[in-house]
């Protein structure tokens, strides 16, 4: 109990700072009239798709908590909904502060720049500190009540779950506005970004709200809360050590949460206003604090030859170079990017071409960093030291998230400063604001994703030992066959959810179209658009299909294990990996760097805003949309979604 109490003091002290900075946001008074009333659209807006979201993610949540008490743990059961439950209170949190805050940045703009960035910021370490602490707290209270990590797995499975739902759900919508409102706002009307008179642009900011905020909280929270419980789970198998094998990935969990704490602190009051370098200075903050903190543990308290600071912090490293790495080919600071942008001279199929093969490439160095982390951390601790580098990527997961989810906010503001005339130079700052976003999301979908690989891996050991499955056969055809079936996957995955984002954007552009047609005087501004007939499309369009890509997850690996058996299982297990760990990397990088292509001839090279250039770089931007927000962030969840069903039916194999 002494114990979980030291875990759980920093969870507390996160709860309440995380109820200050809430306070301190919605203290701030909008007093433009028109700004508030677009504000209001998109807080309704996120709020009736994530109820309607919510009434067939419970029908699952039942169906599912069912099964698991009836046929396999009754624990396990309670466990599942707990999971369910977390993650989807971490994700509305975090979008209800979000659509509270985003009018507050635009309006703040027109004062002080370092306003508007702070408040933007606070609203991210909102998220970040709630989804790290909500998963701390929930498998802490499952330890102390069951003592079992195994029943713990169902914590997972719930977060996962959700979390799926939530990605693609979210993420079919916001990427088939976006992709729609493009497509006829910029490349056929000539008309600014989130222009009043384009149909769907309210569209597209409930849907930064659902799906990058909503979405991606519930999606980090199952990354981190998978992390910790394989961690945990695997530490019931460690003997002869002087320390707690199971409790400390939560301990180290909650260090890295004091580490967050202290580099979100230094962001907010440092006076440095240049975004990134004060986002890169309090996340090397934290990294540097949490690796001081892990030796001087090592040291006073584990006594184990510094083998588990040597494990953990190859994890550490390997995320933060996988983010340098994102970083470098994603932003339009660095040669990948601008060749990117200027391909789109000569068009947009040359800008497709170049952005897939950018992605291709960005694939190389991040596989070789965690390949490198794999086999360092078993080196000293075994598949305990991978589980440890897993929990190690993500142990500073607050402070990364906060200036992850700092990004949809800034890009809301910029939609409400140009739909409410706010200014050029608001309009423009929150842009600027909004660029860095862009980077420092596709640095975290890196590391997400590289976290998300290494604990795919540990779940896999999992099921190998639960399973009894010692040896995996490669000359057996059942084994081959589970390994194709594993490797195709991902590419079925995707291949569903971008199919969906493509039919709803279709009929958005439709709906874009007519209401140019019909309104009169909607072209000139003198006519007032409808926005809620977009919102119906895409609200339409994404609860219809999310719900064929998630089962995929579910039912594939049961059919697998039970047609062909546990051996062809544990094949699947890998090729869904190694497949998924790739594709995932390709398309966010992909994206990312589409989208900044984009907006780098935006600030006036290769002929800026309205040129040909530019009309390309949006048609790359608008593929690269589902790439990096649809397909690439869901692939982390299938992965170890595929994992963790495979760990609960093992018994019964």
């Amino acid at each position: 109990m002494n114990n979980l109490l030291i875990i759980i003091l920093p969870v507390i002290l996160s709860f309440v700072i995380a109820y200050l900075f809430t306070k301190k946001i919605l203290k701030y008074s909008v007093k433009n009239e028109i700004a508030k009333e677009i504000n209001l659209a998109i807080k309704e807006g996120a709020k009736a798709f994530i109820n309607k979201e919510q009434r067939v993610i419970i029908i699952f949540a039942l169906f599912v908590f069912l099964i698991l008490f009836f046929f396999v743990n009754k624990l396990t059961a309670l466990s599942f909904i707990l999971g369910a439950i977390f993650s989807t209170l971490a994700g509305y949190i975090g979008m209800q502060i979000a659509t509270s805050a985003n009018v507050r940045v635009a309006e703040s703009l027109e004062k002080s720049y370092k306003e508007g960035l702070n408040l933007a910021f606070l609203a991210g370490s909102v998220m970040g500190l709630m989804v790290v602490s909500l998963s701390i707290l929930g498998i802490s209270l499952l330890y102390y009540f069951f003592k079992d990590p195994q029943i713990i797995y169902g914590f997972g499975f719930g977060a996962s779950a959700i979390a799926l739902f939530a990605r693609v759900g979210g993420g079919i919508y916001t990427k088939a506005a976006d992709v729609g409102a493009d497509l006829v706002g910029k490349v056929e009307s000539d008309i600014p970004e989130d222009d009043p008179r384009n149909a769907a642009v309210i569209a597209d900011n409930v849907g930064d709200n659902v799906g990058d905020v909503n979405g991606m909280g519930a999606d980090l929270f199952e990354s981190y809360a998978e992390a910790i419980i394989a961690a945990m789970v695997l530490g019931t198998t460690l003997i002869g050590f002087s320390f707690n094998a199971v409790l400390l990935p939560l301990f180290l969990g909650s260090l890295g949460l004091i580490s967050s704490l202290i580099g979100i602190f230094w962001i907010y009051f440092s006076k440095n206003t240049n975004p990134q370098k004060t986002f890169n200075q309090g996340t090397y903050l934290s990294t540097i604090l949490m690796i001081a903190f892990i030796l001087l543990a090592d040291y006073l308290l584990f006594h184990s030859s510094f083998k588990i600071s040597f494990a953990f912090i190859l994890g550490i490293i390997a995320g933060v170079v996988i983010g340098f790495i994102s970083e470098y080919y994603t932003s339009a600071s660095y040669a990948p990017t601008k060749k990117l942008a200027e391909s789109s001279q000569t068009g947009a199929a040359t800008n497709i071409i170049n952005g897939l093969s950018l992605g291709m490439k960005s694939t190389f160095f991040p596989v070789v960093v965690v390949a490198l982390a794999v086999l360092g951390s078993y080196y000293f601790l075994g598949t305990y030291g991978i589980a440890l580098a897993g929990v190690g990527m993500l142990s500073t997961l607050a402070i990364s998230l906060a200036i992850d989810c700092y990004g949809p906010v800034a890009d809301n503001a910029a939609g409400i400063a140009q739909m409410a005339n706010l200014g050029e130079e608001v309009r423009k700052k929150a842009e600027e604001l909004d660029s860095v976003g862009n980077t420092t999301a596709a640095m975290g979908k890196g590391f997400a994703i590289g976290s998300a690989g290494l604990t795919a891996l540990v779940l896999l050991v999992s099921y190998q030992q639960i399973s009894q499955l010692n040896i995996l056969n490669l000359a057996e055809p059942k084994v081959f066959v589970g390994i194709l079936i594993g490797a195709l996957l991902p590419f079925l995955f995707s291949a569903l959810t971008m199919e969906a984002v493509g039919k709803s954007a279709s009929k958005v552009v439709e709906e874009v179209r007519r209401q140019f047609r019909e309104i009169t005087g909607l072209k000139e501004g003198k006519g007032k658009a409808e926005y809620g007939k977009c919102v119906e499309i895409v609200t339409e369009g994404a609860l219809k299909e999310m719900v064929l890509p998630s089962l995929i997850a579910i039912i594939a690996p049961i059919l697998v294990a039970f047609i062909f058996g546990k051996e062809s299982l544990g094949g699947l297990l890998i090729g869904s990996i190694a497949s998924g760990f790739i594709l995932a990397l390709m398309m966010a990088n992909s994206g990312g760097a589409w989208d900044n292509a984009k907006k780098y001839i935006e600030e006036g090279h290769f002929g800026g805003k309205k040129s040909e250039p530019h009309k390309a770089a949006v048609i790359g931007d608008t593929v690269g949309d589902p790439f990096k927000d649809t397909a690439g962030p869901s692939l982390n969840i299938l992965i170890k979604l595929i994992s963790v069903v495979a760990i609960l039916i093992a018994p019964f194999l």
